[in-house]
């Protein structure tokens, strides 16, 4: 049997987030469909209990330090349907997403590359319905809070199925033959932003993006900081800024060879000295293990600390996700 969509999750040892999902998937998707989960440093346990719990999953095991962008490619070279639906672990269904999504894509024009839903939190918040072009300017902004992608443009937050320019990583569809060409997520980014280059790059390359405000799926997206904010966030700008200074030469894979050093430098600058402001913020701030507050202050500080030794640096994102982790597990 020919199968639609071929649907890929990872999960880093989850299963509270991870079982909810599967649930919702089966019990409001009709399309044929294979379910592949990576599961990312499982414990043996919880591998043997998806497996028990579901065995109409494919479980692929990662046990190597790897970002989104990896951990996703591990499945999507296994994938076998026509569609590549990518959703978080973390996401629920209350209506057919991805039936829904498959009619669209069937309707749309055949260099569509992608199609999304509207993404809301558990209140009913819109996170993303849609995503506009992202420049260096628009990441500092973002940066410092001041972007708010839920204000309509003509990329976003717009009524039915409208063009949109980019991707949110949290859930979307793609053909899996578009998607195979461009060289599925480039491992260049191990923590963002993977799904906005992959947009971007579906955009330029003549393979428009969608979104179908109609159709809702729900992100829990926990916003706590955990300890591992100290190696997930040096990680994170270190991408962010290759990608942005990159922008004139965006291609597959794209390593640091198409930086603009000029907007490298001066967008590093720019946040090696607000990062610096942060540290000293927190300095002030009790740093101790007391509370969960102080705890979060001393997670924050080294944070900051760990940005400012990864801007200017040779490493990729890679090597530094991987120093700053066995730091923190060493603790």
């Amino acid at each position: 049997m020919d199968i639609t969509a071929s649907i890929v999750i990872v999960s880093m040892n989850n299963t509270s987030c991870l079982f909810p999902c599967l649930d919702s998937i089966r019990k409001h998707t009709a399309v044929s469909y294979e379910t592949l989960v990576v599961a990312y440093m499982f414990s043996e346990e919880n591998l043997a209990l998806l497996s028990r719990k579901y065995p109409w999953v494919t479980v692929i095991r990662s046990d190597e330090l790897r970002g989104f962008a990896e951990n996703n490619n591990l499945a999507l070279e296994q994938a076998k349907g026509k569609y590549c639906f990518i959703v978080n672990d973390d996401t629920l269904m209350s209506m057919p997403v991805i039936d829904r999504l498959v009619a669209d894509m069937e309707a749309l024009d055949e260099n569509t590359a992608a199609i999304s839903p509207e993404i809301v939190f558990p209140d009913g918040r819109v996170q993303t319905c849609g995503r506009g072009p992202w420049t260096p300017c628009r990441y500092l902004r973002h940066y410092l809070h001041l972007v708010d992608e839920t204000k309509q443009t003509r990329w976003t937050m717009q009524k039915g199925i409208f063009r949109t320019y980019t991707l949110n990583g949290a859930c979307f569809l793609a053909k899996t033959d578009i998607f195979r060409q461009a060289g599925w997520f480039d491992p260049t980014y191990t923590f963002t932003p993977e799904d906005i280059a992959l947009g971007t790059l579906f955009s330029r390359s003549g393979h428009p993006v969608y979104v179908d405000a109609d159709v809702r799926i729900t992100h829990i997206a926990n916003a706590t900081a955990s300890r591992m904010e100290a190696a997930i966030k040096p990680t994170r700008v270190r991408g962010s800024l290759i990608f942005y200074s990159s922008l004139r030469n965006i291609r597959p894979n794209q390593g640091t060879e198409g930086c603009n050093r000029l907007t490298y430098t001066l967008m590093g600058a720019f946040i090696w000295c607000f990062e610096a402001l942060r540290g000293l913020k927190y300095l002030l701030c009790d740093c101790s293990d007391r509370t969960p507050e102080s705890r979060r202050n001393r997670i924050m500080r080294e944070a900051a600390a760990n940005v400012r030794r990864s801007i200017f640096t040779k490493r990729t994102t890679k090597e530094i996700f991987t120093d700053y982790y066995n730091l923190v597990r060493k603790r």
